[in-house]
């Protein structure tokens, strides 16, 4: 197993009247905090208390944006160009990257969200586009993705420092991709079963899909959906589960 691993979480999706998660608590047992920057979800008041919190627990900050679609939050397919790819990330980086700069604090890593995530791990054209973006506005960021994506191999080709994300609150399909969540059990709701896919990704480097199948991963980075109902239970049982086997959790090293 990896002597140490970055647990990451989906925060700062409030937005308005509507608070999703409970950021504070979860911030607590997690290295990297992916900061929603208004697209999918979050505002200005929210990615900015979201950032101030992540720097007084010591926790790495990394934009993530998404798709224009606050309605879907994010996870609906839409069709996009490169040149709008580039655009809409840009834009996102750099709204939450002020907020950070505004604390006092330094950006660490860009993690597309939702299905922008999900298309970039398929699409090389839209993973490429994306890459450029995080490079045009800091190449020393870096730049998550799936592992196995199309996203890492294009952060890579573009000189980025990237990191592979395995999924401790999601099932898996057998060609490697996350199972869509319009279908039955895509979400893991069981804490002892997220644990056991997470120790299982880190000792043997495979996870196993819906479909019974071994799928090979690189494991640097795992994630747990914020908005998930059991995310803060999730959270602080991955990581009591990674400190027993003497894994040491800690941001992604650049």
């Amino acid at each position: 197993m990896p002597p140490t691993i970055d647990l990451n979480c989906d925060v700062g999706e409030s937005f308005g009247a509507y608070q999703l998660g409970c950021d504070a608590e979860i911030l607590d047992y997690v290295t990297s905090a992916n900061i929603a920057c208004g697209f999918h979800a979050g505002d200005p008041a929210t990615m900015r208390l979201t950032v101030r919190l992540a720097l007084e627990k010591g926790v790495a900050i990394g934009a993530h944006p998404g798709l224009p679609d606050l309605v879907g939050f994010g996870r609906r397919l839409m069709k996009i160009s490169p040149q709008e790819a580039q655009d809409i990330v840009i834009y996102q980086i750099g709204a939450l990257e002020a907020f950070v700069r505004a604390e006092g604090g330094a950006m660490r890593h860009v993690k597309p969200h939702g299905a922008l995530y999900n298309m970039a791990a398929k699409d090389s054209v839209l993973a490429k586009a994306i890459a450029e973006a995080v490079v045009r506005v800091n190449p020393e960021l870096i730049l998550v993705g799936q592992s196995g994506s199309r996203l890492v191999e294009a952060g890579k080709v573009s000189g980025l420092q990237t990191a592979s994300e395995v999924f401790a609150d999601r099932s898996y399909e057998e060609d490697g991709s996350l199972t869509p969540r319009d279908q039955a059990n895509s979400m893991i709701a069981d804490k002892e079963l997220a644990v056991r896919q997470v120790i299982g990704m880190l000792q043997t480097g495979t996870v196993r899909s819906r479909q019974g199948t071994d799928i090979t991963v690189k494991a640097e980075t795992i994630c747990i959906h914020g908005d998930g109902p059991h995310a803060l239970e999730f959270a602080r049982q991955i990581r009591l589960a990674l400190d027993s086997v003497g894994i040491t959790v800690q941001a992604i090293k650049k």
